[in-house]
């Protein structure tokens, strides 16, 4: 299986600041939108990270599978959740939806790990 994931998750805050570093508009624009619409409201922070999953997932997006995966379950969700929220994206996207589930599976197992590991 590759590393992918485990490689994202050790290096995802220095990439975040090499980005607010060359664009601090950009950057903190959307961290502003990110913040305002990830917030809990009449959907629950988990339901909000398994929906940003599957869409994620259906644009065949590997940061976005990588960091919903985290989120989704540091908001709650079991593997469980987020792999049946996979199978909506699956079901809405086809093939190749299908083809990136890989992705999140190793992304579940590395969230796990880290886990156990704190």
């Amino acid at each position: 299986m590759s590393d992918d994931a485990n490689n994202y998750y050790a290096h995802a805050r220095e990439h975040v600041a090499k980005v607010k570093s060359a664009a601090p508009a950009v950057a903190g624009g959307f961290a502003n939108f990110y913040q305002s619409t990830m917030k809990p409201g009449e959907l629950s922070v988990r339901e909000k990270e398994l929906i940003a999953l599957a869409i994620g997932l259906a644009m065949r997006c590997e940061g976005c599978i990588y960091a919903h995966v985290r989120g989704a379950i540091k908001a709650g969700a079991i593997r469980q959740q987020v792999i049946e929220a996979a199978g909506v994206a699956v079901m809405m996207q086809g093939g190749p939806s299908y083809t990136y589930l890989p992705k999140l599976l190793e992304a579940l197992d590395a969230v796990e790990a880290e886990s156990k590991a704190a």
